[in-house]
């Protein structure tokens, strides 16, 4: 796009401001040189980029690119094969170190996820090369810029161990000549450092008393620093190791380049991405400054922009606005007073539409929507009559005449103040003749203006829509707000009025516009009258609107709370039910053990024991024990009516338990107490004539009720010993629910005095079979199991034997 028309816009310094948020050089470069595009694949692609960086930042936290260079330089030198100083070498070794960082960062592996999504920014990590070894090398074997390590090569740790030896030796040496033979000719007794050689400060009219090599002399004449003949030697030889050190060096730092040359390839890709990753991350970040969003890119030739706010202006107290254009209306006309706002709307539709081709995001809502445009014009200020020297009108014809030549309607056109400078009349008659060139061009084109007859011209033309900024009179503020649709007022006589002028002079003024005009004006007085009564009617229907919506959520969450409520409600019944089921199974356990050891008496135990438990499961209904006969709410009032006479209940008389719905035979005369003892098949049982009634027929064969001893908290089988089958097939079922058989199976064939059940699992995996010696292990009714023998089902079956 023109650069002048984006230094209008203010998009140099949207780039500056974008910089600011790099941390490396080239990051900051790559800012400043971002434009927009007009590829629709380009733009796309970056605006998801830019999208992908703002989440992992939002989930990831901050990334630092510090360490990226330009290493143009640095990748050249090691082409030609030169050897890099250790300056370099170092900034090879921070780059590839974080390169190993960032790609952590982009694997997710710093911000603790446990796998990041793959997204638009994943390749460009993955082609990090961080190099490891390369770096481990380099920063083992450099300390810092100007020092090698020690430990760099067995070679330089031997000679600085002779130097280290060498200069022992000549410290002795001299340490002996300042404390003894020179010590009366020395200035001071020191030993000090000429040119890299060891020298005694000698007194100069004792120079001859100390035979050697002067070196150096002091400022004053009165000090000579004086090699002694006795350590010459000393001093060349480490002299020669110090050469010897420096060539050692020279080989090390050489190696260490000779191996960076080999991945000069990678180093450079590693820049690369580097460069690109933190200029990614720089327009996420100030995304994040700005709470932009990501627009959506549409075909076709038109924006929607909502709520959008320019960025270069305090975000905390810029005024949203919705504009849009392209769709219903390819022309907008913008009026209004002078500072209401009118050039900052031009310059947000501008400036956000040239930001989004340039794949950074928007300050604006994240359902906004963009166009890609060729090429944005705009005429905006008196930046070229002041450069060129021209009035303000020519300068803008200037331009104006530019734009009519070059723009297609693959452009985009914003005209501040089109027509002014001039003659009014002339001025709005050529504005509207420039915008219908344009509008019958079909370019979209945005225009602010003071004339009168612009607004008629969007009024009377398809097309073409009014708009204004909207301005308090009493307060005599522009509320900068954006009003499309409606067309601005300039509010002279207003604002006149409200800061003091005579109403006469007023009315005066009024009388100088034409009929025509104060109609129209009338007309737009109306028309603003209509719209704002149309807001307010919005705003009262949003407000009921939201409530609404409130009403609806508070009953939602308390519908969902009653669920739960019954939810929570059910599952402690059915746990107080498994619960009771657990208690009478446990109870009637008990009552066939004593069964089985007492014969006569054990039937006695049985009755004594199921009366506690008629009592237990009453007692957890609420009711009363089955020889409770106090009446027990509005059931027994009813039975109570019909208690059946001693010459009705003779023995063999059947009858029916009504609690439990069980069918025997009377076997017993009623005592004082009213109870008498019935048989249910091989069970005798005690109880009152209140609980019996009359079986109205005597069956041929048990009837269900009789089989099943039923009580609210659990069920007992008593007739099943009739038919109950020495085997139970438990093959096809899951573990779960053959346990449940094989527990309901064991009961019954325990009851009905079975000695020995075979119990059929099949071979399978063994999981089944496993899950049941599991259980068998810990079953009350089990003496000892084992797998069958051959012939009775091998490992397929198990035969259980009973207590």
């Amino acid at each position: 796009m023109n650069e002048r028309v984006l230094r209008t816009l203010e998009y140099d310094k949207i780039t500056e401001k974008l910089a600011a948020f790099a941390d490396s050089a080239p990051g900051k470069e790559k800012c400043l040189a971002l434009k927009p595009s007009c590829s629709r694949y380009e733009i796309s692609r970056t605006l998801t980029e830019t999208g992908d960086a703002i989440a992992r930042l939002l989930r990831g936290g901050n990334v630092s690119f510090g360490s990226n260079r330009d290493f143009g330089e640095t990748i050249g030198a090691l082409k030609i094969g030169r050897t890099l100083d250790m300056r370099s070498l170092l900034q090879i070794a921070s780059m590839l170190e974080n390169c190993a960082r960032v790609k952590a960062y982009g694997q997710g592996v710093d911000s603790g996820a446990a796998e990041i999504k793959k997204d638009a920014l994943t390749e460009y990590f993955l082609a990090l090369e961080p190099l490891t070894s390369l770096s481990k090398e380099i920063r083992r074997c450099i300390l810092q810029e100007d020092e090698i390590a020690p430990d760099a090569s067995p070679t330089l740790r031997q000679i600085r161990r002779n130097q280290m030896l060498a200069g022992d030796r000549i410290h002795e040496q001299l340490n002996r000549m300042v404390t003894g033979s020179c010590r009366n000719y020395l200035q001071d007794p020191v030993i000090t450092l000429r040119g890299d050689r060891y020298c005694l400060p000698v007194r100069a009219e004792y120079k001859g008393q100390v035979p050697g090599i002067v070196h150096d002399l002091s400022s004053s004449g009165q000090t000579l620093f004086i090699e002694p003949t006795a350590v010459v030697e000393l001093n060349n030889k480490i002299r020669e190791l110090q050469l010897q050190e420096q060539a050692e060096i020279e080989r090390i730092l050489s190696e260490l380049s000779q191996e960076a040359a080999a991945y000069t390839q990678a180093l450079a890709d590693n820049q690369t991405y580097l460069t690109l990753l933190d200029f990614i991350f720089a327009k996420a970040s100030y995304a994040l400054e700005l709470e932009a969003q990501i627009p959506k890119i549409a075909e076709g030739r038109f924006f929607d922009m909502k709520k959008a706010r320019h960025p270069l202006l305090d975000q905390k107290k810029a005024v949203p606005i919705h504009v849009y254009l392209g769709k219903e209306f390819s022309l907008l006309i913008i009026t209004g007073p002078n500072t209401g706002g009118k050039t900052v709307t031009l310059k947000t539709a501008g400036l956000l539409q040239a930001m989004g081709q340039a794949g950074l995001a928007i300050p604006a809502e994240e359902d906004s929507t963009l166009s890609i445009f060729r090429e944005i014009y705009a005429d905006i200020g008196d930046e070229q009559s002041i450069e060129q020297n021209l009035s303000t009108f020519s300068a803008h014809m200037t331009n104006t005449v530019r734009i009519l030549k070059e723009a297609d309607e693959d452009c985009l056109c914003l005209f501040d103040e089109l027509g002014a400078g001039t003659d009014p009349t002339e001025g709005a008659a050529l504005a509207i003749s420039i915008l219908e060139s344009l509008h019958a061009r079909g370019i979209r084109t945005m225009a602010t203006t003071h004339y009168s007859e612009l607004k008629v011209y969007a009024l009377t033309t398809e097309g073409v829509k009014n708009a204004g900024c909207e301005f308090d009179v009493d307060s005599l503020r522009p509320t900068y707000r954006l009003l499309i649709g409606a067309p601005g007022k300039s509010n002279a006589f207003a604002i006149s009025s409200r800061l003091g002028l005579p109403s006469s002079i007023i009315e005066a003024a009024r009388s100088h516009i034409d009929k025509d005009s104060r109609k129209m004006e009338d007309l737009f007085a109306d028309l603003e009258t209509s719209r704002k009564e149309l807001e307010r009617e919005k705003e009262e229907v949003t407000r009921y609107k939201q409530e609404t919506e409130a009403l609806k959520e508070k009953l939602e969450k308390q519908t969902r709370q009653f669920d739960e409520t019954a939810d929570d409600l059910l599952r402690e019944a059915n746990e107080e039910a498994a619960r009771i089921l657990l208690e009478a199974k446990e109870t009637a356990n008990a009552a066939i053990k004593e069964i089985r050891k007492g014969g006569g008496e054990g039937l006695s135990a049985l009755e004594r024991t199921r009366t506690r438990l008629n009592e237990a499961i009453s007692a957890r209904n609420g009711g009363t024990g089955a020889q409770n006969h106090a009446p027990a709410g509005k059931n027994r009032t009813k039975t109570s009516k019909k208690i059946l006479k001693p010459e009705q209940l003779l023995p063999g008389t059947e009858v029916l338990v009504r609690e439990s719905g069980l069918r025997g035979s009377v076997n017993s005369r009623i005592d004082a107490s009213g109870d008498l003892f019935i048989m249910c098949g091989i069970m005798r049982m005690k109880v009152n004539v209140r609980d019996l009634s009359l079986a109205e027929e005597k069956p041929t064969s048990l009837s269900k009720k009789q089989r099943d001893f039923s009580g609210k908290g659990g069920q007992m089988d008593l007739s099943r010993g009739l038919h109950i089958s020495s085997e139970i097939n438990l093959i096809g079922k899951n573990s779960d629910d053959a346990i449940a058989a094989l527990d309901k199976y064991l009961d019954d064939a325990y009851l009905a005095h079975l000695h020995e059940v075979r119990v059929v699992h099949g071979k399978g995996t063994g999981t089944l079979r496993k899950a049941v010696g599991n259980y068998l292990k810990h079953s009350p009714y089990v003496k000892s199991y084992s797998l069958g023998e051959y012939g009775e089902g091998d490992a397929g079956v198990t035969i259980v034997k009973f207590k």
